[in-house]
């Protein structure tokens, strides 16, 4: 694949990944209310979420995707129903100036990793990014086995940096509350966040 189309895929991936949507909501939210224990993890099942989608584009399987609509309709409400779920714990997260390091409470990661993937899978933002707009940004019927793989790599780059990005900002924002009333704030307004987040992708 030619380094303009490369740099204009990156390009609109990056701006599309950079703007506020639920996935972006989430990962701030959980660096907020929990700290950046199993961010990574969960970074990585949005980004592959990300990649499936691609690989979705590429391969002209929309129609594909349409005919299982009832399976990603299951996979929409996994999604929502988890970030529920990690919405409640923030809400009800105990308010002690020692939490503010984080939720110390373990998760496993393919746990969280599944949840990160759930989430994307069924974020209309990027299923409208990769099957309708992609293709008006990339000539995808002269994709090679290369071009993919040069595609992959640049999703992966972009939305590692993007997501550190928001990861160490929301890092640095969480040390700033050292107070139980400023913890109990900060819990139920990221819990409230992630709450919005389900809503976002369930509505859709």
């Amino acid at each position: 694949m030619d380094i303009t189309g490369l740099l204009v895929f990156a390009t609109a991936l990056f701006i599309a990944a950079a703007s506020p949507g639920p996935g972006i909501a989430a990962i701030v939210a959980r660096v907020l209310g929990r700290g950046t224990q199993g961010a990574a993890a969960f970074g990585a099942g949005l980004a592959i979420g990300d990649v499936i989608w691609l690989t979705f584009a590429i391969a002209g399987l929309a129609a594909l995707a349409q005919a299982f609509h009832g399976v990603f309709l299951v996979v929409k409400w996994v999604g929502a129903a988890y970030l529920l779920y990690i919405a409640y714990k923030l809400w009800t997260a105990p308010a002690a100036p020692q939490e503010v390091v984080a939720d110390r409470k373990a998760e496993h990661p393919a746990k969280v990793f599944l949840g990160g993937l759930a989430v994307t899978m069924g974020n209309p933002k990027v299923m409208v990014f990769y099957l309708a707009l992609l293709p008006t940004i990339v000539d995808l019927t002269r994709i090679t086995l290369l071009g993919y793989a040069e595609l992959v790599g640049a999703t992966l780059t972009v939305l590692a940096v993007v997501f550190a990005a928001y990861i160490g900002l929301a890092a640095r924002a969480r040390r700033l509350f050292t107070s139980p009333k400023a913890i109990r704030i900060l819990n139920r307004t990221t819990g409230t966040v992630m709450a919005g987040a389900a809503a976002a992708i369930a509505s859709r």
